[in-house]
């Protein structure tokens, strides 16, 4: 009789149990990041469904930022579509153009929850804001990009870590000298880094119209600045061996190259820094610095990476109601810490960051070093050409440059007319998203 009465206690607590998580409120957050990112992201869903009894949130990795969005619109016209999608920056044009968004400014006031807009970085906030100033998207993984150095390397080499490019190119001889057989510079061609932040670190265009934020009629001509040199030169540097190519389509790619100590460079997202930190072999003595700037060239900020929240349309109040919560528990401080400490990303709030400064956060490893991201992004006012970048099509055009860059590294073409092929190509994806939005302008 007894274990009769346990096991109807027991089954009428799991009965309870399962009305009463029938009960919460579901809505859906796909995400891109992968892998180790992945998994921190799921945590944090989980967090917040052990916060409180009302929602469930309900976290779907995409297995990439890309696929994050093309599976988005494909949910979208079947009405499937999740609540929250986590966005990566080269859509942000596409989803505002959309107009199937609630902004987040408007929601988060629609639900009476106060946020402090003004405490946003603003090489952040400008990246997701409306002309207004109003957020569109909540900035989430925020990071931007920094050469990670070996710093044994580097010594036994006599190489002073570079500010410069002219100094890269000198750091980049002396490594190979003191050392032949081991990669001086794991390369891998990226818009991100090669073009985007580095239009941004040099105040160059990458497109007319600031940069697409002042009219769809805009056109690339990155082409046509500093860029072109700077790419020349990264091909030069590998036909030289003063590089080596290292991508995931070759093997190991270039950031476990780096924490293989396979190679003694690499440049890579801030977030990388706590990969870096766990992946790197026994010993590896490293640092990160912010990424070089021509001789001559007044340092401008970079800009934010990573991606932003998105809340959709066609979602019901309730549904609203649990997204405007997460996002508020996302603000948290105690949130932004587990963020910050669990990956490599920055906080995105001067508050946040300030805290972390003042709890020491930054003063030692494995955290030491992430802070050089916050001086990169706030190296200078943001100013019309280092707000970001509104060009609709982006993802499709940072296809086309690397498509491009890759065809003059396997010698089928000057980088120039790599770089040319790759303009003409991206401003017919311009044209393209100007006739399908005639007569509209960006929020």
């Amino acid at each position: 009789m007894k274990s009769t009465i346990v096991s109807v206690a027991a089954l009428t607590a799991v009965i309870g149990g399962a009305a009463q998580a029938q009960d919460k409120i579901k809505f859906e957050y796909w995400y891109g990041l992968g892998g180790y990112l992945g998994e921190v992201v799921q945590s944090t869903c989980d967090r917040f469904n052990a916060s409180q009894d009302t929602y469930e949130i309900v976290c779907v990795g995409q297995e990439g930022y890309a696929n994050a969005v093309q599976n988005t619109i494909a949910a979208f016209r079947a009405g499937k579509h999740p609540t929250i999608v986590q966005a990566y920056d080269a859509g942000t044009a596409d989803l505002m153009m959309s107009g199937e968004f609630y902004p987040v400014h408007q929601m988060m006031s629609d639900y009476d929850i106060e946020i402090d807009w003004d405490d946003y970085f603003p090489g952040i906030a400008n990246y997701y804001a409306a002309s207004n100033g109003d957020m569109v998207a909540m900035p989430f993984n925020s990071s931007t990009p920094m050469m990670y150095y070996n710093i044994d390397d580097f010594d036994a080499a006599g190489a002073a870590v570079p500010a410069t490019w002219e100094e890269f190119e000198t750091a980049l001889r002396a490594l190979k000298a003191a050392n032949p057989d081991k990669c001086a510079f794991g390369y891998a061609p990226s818009t991100w880094v090669d073009l985007e932040q580095f239009s941004m670190a040099h105040g160059v265009p990458i497109a007319t119209n600031n940069n697409g934020y002042d009219g769809l009629d805009s056109e690339y001509v990155y082409n046509t600045t500093l860029h072109v040199k700077h790419m020349e030169d990264q091909l030069r540097w590998y036909n030289e061996g003063l590089s080596e190519i290292k991508t995931s389509q070759g093997g190991q790619n270039s950031r476990d190259a780096f924490a293989q100590n396979v190679c003694s460079i690499y440049f890579g997202s801030i977030a990388s820094h706590a990969t870096v930190h766990n992946a790197a072999v026994e010993g590896l003595n490293w640092d990160v610095t912010m990424i070089p700037v021509y001789e001559g060239t007044e340092r401008k900020n970079t800009v934010v990476g990573g991606a932003a929240l998105w809340v959709l349309s066609r979602k019901d109040e309730d549904e609203y109601r649990g997204a405007a919560e997460y996002l508020k528990f996302l603000a948290t401080p105690e949130s932004a810490r587990y963020w910050s400490t669990n990956t490599g990303y920055i906080p995105v709030t001067l508050s946040g960051y300030d805290q972390l400064v003042a709890e020491g956060f930054y003063d030692e490893a494995p955290y030491k070093g992430r802070e050089k991201a916050i001086e990169s992004l706030t190296y200078s006012e943001v100013g019309p050409l280092t707000r970001g970048i509104r060009l609709g099509g982006f993802i499709q055009a940072r296809k086309e440059w690397v498509s491009e860059v890759e065809a003059a590294f396997a010698g089928q073409k000057s980088m120039k007319d790599a770089l040319d092929t790759a303009v003409e190509r991206s401003n017919k994806v311009l044209r393209n998203f100007e006739r399908t939005y005639a007569g509209k302008t960006f929020p």
